[in-house]
């Protein structure tokens, strides 16, 4: 056991930049990397890809860039490796480091954790009648299915660590996996230890998106435009008691602060108070972070109510396909001349679907960007002249789809006038890939531990039941308003920042000052939120949004269900992650006192007077 670890966050999606590896070994202050690498897309494309060679289907990057050239310094410096780059075939991206190891003279020990990849189960499931956790949709057709993976925890990667693996590569892991079994494997931590669990997997939270805690994405991006190429990556400072400090290495760029690490805590949540991971079922309300040093945020206060007993386990499978095309309209009526073509070529489509003996278009999709906001509401008060038309379709073959890229590209000479591109590639069908999750029991899963292709011998601890967190937290009121009310941007008053998981969107809203906390719950109700993006949700939804309260960081935490068209790449939308969403409701006016402004130097930001 040691008394405080060091973690750098050294990648946050597959394709991330491959400076992060030197620059935080450069820094001299990490024990550990962590590489998050997965998505539910990513398995999809790496499935496909080991199907086509058994010898692919993970990350190749994190051996050839992350890895390879980085091997000598993580020897040197005695730093530990821990990552899901091991996608659907983690023996595979084992062997293929152990190759650059070889060639390098390095003695380092390389471990797997094997047991979330489910996929060769997809017709028994079929079979059991499983049902989705969220839509209650039953389980795909077996020959359509890509992939299954069980969303695995953190003590399997405690044990490869403790039998002696210098790097440990799993399949699909929770994101925050990487860094709570690092923490397991330091301090002994044991299942009954859930807020110290919590708050490992806080930390873990905060690394697994890299720079986005360093001023990546950041509402107040002003503040780090300059500096941002040459961000740090997010380092996370963890005790044996589980207190949690974020920073970064010392002379990079971006910016640690609470608005940057408090975005991070809130994004890609549902409800704050029962965030559940394999290993623990987190309470997140009560958290606060306070700015303890430049660059650096202290959190405390993560609470661990008990384990689930089962597991998320998630499925892609294919669903037809799909293509779409971004045109460029210039010149008078350029909106109305975009909605004419994309008219046009919708109902020259059908005709030539039918014509070939073809169902119709599954799906259609028709955004004119410049024209419009996502609100619906005029950008300008004045006729736009440059529009861009983005148009996309489904279709259960490609060739209906490549039926559609015809006509589109076809109709191209009998547009309206003032249609241009930019010239390129013209697009082609790709599989639409869609998601289903489901629950699957904890002793359905068989996890295994090699090192250096030996087993290690490995039982999962018995966890504890999941525990009832309490009653939530009463939002704050305002007090009887004395005085006139002026509006301001939501902006003015807060952070913000969104994300997605499956067709879920969440919005995390963070107050500035806890003085505006009172009047933000009063203004920013489920019901008005919805009504923000009510052109994106499912109509007839009982309850189309959520709202949380989080009063440890003094934030609300909204939850849009069914509102990203299928979310990822089955999603026609020019936003199919939710990812602008906070820049839109940050854009919302919020009543509150005038002196109140006037007191926090807001004068200049009214907008307007309130009844």
């Amino acid at each position: 056991m040691t008394g405080r670890i060091a973690i750098g966050g050294a990648a946050g999606f597959w394709g991330d930049a491959a400076l992060a590896t030197p620059q935080l070994l450069a820094s001299g202050a990490v024990d550990y990397l962590v590489y998050d690498y997965l998505a539910e897309i990513t398995l999809s494309i790496l499935a496909r890809a080991r199907a086509a060679d058994d010898s692919k289907g993970y990350a190749t990057d994190f051996v050839s860039a992350a890895m390879a050239p980085n091997l000598e310094a993580i020897a040197r410096q005695g730093v530990r490796v821990i990552a899901n780059a091991g996608g659907v075939n983690p023996r595979a991206c084992a062997e293929a480091l152990r190759a650059e190891l070889s060639r390098l003279g390095l003695e380092l020990r390389v471990a797997v954790v094997l047991g979330d990849d489910l996929t060769d189960r997809a017709a028994s499931l079929h079979e059991a009648g499983v049902t989705g956790m969220f839509s209650g949709d039953a389980f795909p057709a077996p020959e359509t299915v890509a992939s299954i993976n069980a969303y695995l925890g953190a003590f399997p990667i405690a044990a490869a660590l403790d039998a002696g693996a210098d790097i440990v590569i799993t399949g699909r892991c929770v994101d925050s996996a990487v860094t709570l079994g690092a923490c397991i494997h330091a301090f002994g931590w044991t299942a009954e230890e859930g807020d110290r669990l919590a708050q490992g997997s806080l930390a873990g939270h905060i690394l697994e998106c890299g720079t986005q805690a360093t001023g990546g994405n950041f509402t107040d991006w002003e503040q780090v435009v300059d500096s941002l190429p040459e961000a740090g990556y997010p380092i996370a400072w963890i005790d044996a008691d589980g207190t949690v400090e974020i920073g970064k290495a010392p002379e990079t760029g971006g910016l640690v602060s609470v608005g940057t690490v408090a975005e991070q805590m809130l994004y890609e949540i549902g409800d704050p108070r029962c965030y559940q991971l394999p290993d623990v079922i987190c309470d997140f309300s009560a958290v606060t972070l306070e700015a303890v040093a430049p660059d650096r945020v202290r959190l405390q206060g993560a609470r661990g109510h008990g384990a689930p007993d089962h597991y998320k386990t998630c499925v892609t499978w294919a669903d037809g396909f799909r293509a779409g095309q971004l045109w460029t309209m210039i010149g008078r009526d350029a909106r109305r001349k975009a909605e004419h073509l994309a008219d046009a070529i919708l109902k020259r489509t059908a005709r030539m679907l039918e014509r070939a003996g073809l169902p119709p278009l599954a799906e259609s999709s028709v955004e004119i960007l410049g024209a419009e906001s996502h609100f619906g509401a005029s950008a300008s008060s004045l006729e736009p002249r440059e529009v861009d038309l983005k148009i996309a379709a489904k279709h259960p073959s490609a060739r209906g789809i490549g039926i559609f890229l015809k006509e589109m590209v076809g109709l191209a000479l009998t547009a309206p006038p003032g249609l241009t591109g930019f010239a390129g590639a013209r697009p082609k069908p790709s599989p639409v890939v869609r998601l289903f999750s489901f629950l699957l029991p904890r002793d359905a899963v068989a996890i295994t531990v090699e090192l250096d292709g030996v087993p290690v011998p490995f039982a999962l601890p018995a966890l504890p039941a999941p525990r009832d967190p309490g009653p939530p937290p009463a939002d704050p009121t305002p007090p009887a308003a004395a005085e006139a009310l002026v509006a301001v941007p939501l902006e003015a008053l807060a952070f913000g920042r969104s994300g997605d998981k499956g067709d879920k969107a969440n919005i995390g809203v963070i107050a500035r000052h806890r003085d505006f906390l009172p009047w933000l719950a009063d203004a920013l109700a489920a019901g008005r939120v919805a009504a923000c993006f009510d052109h994106f949700l499912v109509p007839g939804q009982a309850a189309p949004v959520e709202r949380f309260y989080l009063p440890g960081a003094g934030a609300f935490n909204f939850l849009l269900h069914s509102v990203l068209g299928g979310g990822g790449v089955a999603s026609l939308r020019a936003d199919p992650q939710g990812k602008s969403y906070a820049q839109l409701l940050l854009a919302e006016p919020i009543s509150l006192p005038r002196s109140l402004a006037a007191a926090h130097g807001l004068a200049d930001a009214i907008v307007g007077e309130t009844a």
